[in-house]
């Protein structure tokens, strides 16, 4: 019986082919996440954007709407639209800070941690696929090093949208370029309007 497991990619002796540098090699990747990831979270309100949102209000101290908005690089016009859409769903709600009444903290409900939950099994499934052609080892290499230069960069610029990165990698920043998504969730169309 053949095993379904791939074998692991081999690198060439003769060196990395400088057609095939960091930018493409991070393209080639972030294009399959993005597509399988997508297509996995097919049924979360704004895909992996929705993703990230549940995940950072999942944790520790309800943030700010405007702050959370600022964590992520999303606009916070977006965030509006895209927490509207969570919460009509039950995920998060937004709740009036005790000490400011003009500021909304954001936190998941109880049954958006579940799917939580849940949503992690299945990115973390395709992150194995993706990475399938290196070992475990090699795989776990790569998540730090590439989270460590990803906050490294970060924190020297600051201002960098990974969202846009995104967008511009997976060559979808025409039909989406507000950045709203459309994955399960509704996309303004305009003032106070939805489709």
């Amino acid at each position: 019986m053949a095993s379904t497991t791939p074998e692991p990619a081999r690198l060439p002796d003769a060196g990395p082919d400088p057609d095939t540098n960091l930018g493409w090699s991070l393209a080639v990747v972030l294009r399959r996440w993005h597509e399988r990831v997508e297509a996995a979270l097919a049924d979360l309100p704004h895909g992996s954007r929705g993703y990230h949102v549940l995940a950072a209000v999942s944790r520790g101290e309800p943030p700010t709407q405007a702050a959370l908005a600022e964590r992520l690089l999303i606009d916070r016009s977006v965030m509006t639209y895209l927490l509207d859409d969570l919460e009509a769903v039950g995920l998060v709600r937004r709740r009036i800070d005790p000490h400011d009444r003009r500021v909304r903290r954001v936190c998941a409900t109880g049954h958006g941690r579940e799917v939580l939950a849940g949503v992690r099994e299945r990115v973390e499934h395709v992150e194995e696929q993706v990475l399938a052609g290196l070992d475990a080892p090699s795989r776990e290499l790569f998540r730090g090093l590439a989270q460590r230069a990803a906050v490294a960069v970060q924190e020297a610029s600051p201002a960098t949208d990974p969202c846009a990165a995104v967008r511009q990698v997976v060559g979808d920043g025409a039909e989406d370029p507000g950045g709203t998504g459309s994955r399960g969730g509704r996309r303004r169309t305009g003032r106070g309007t939805r489709n």
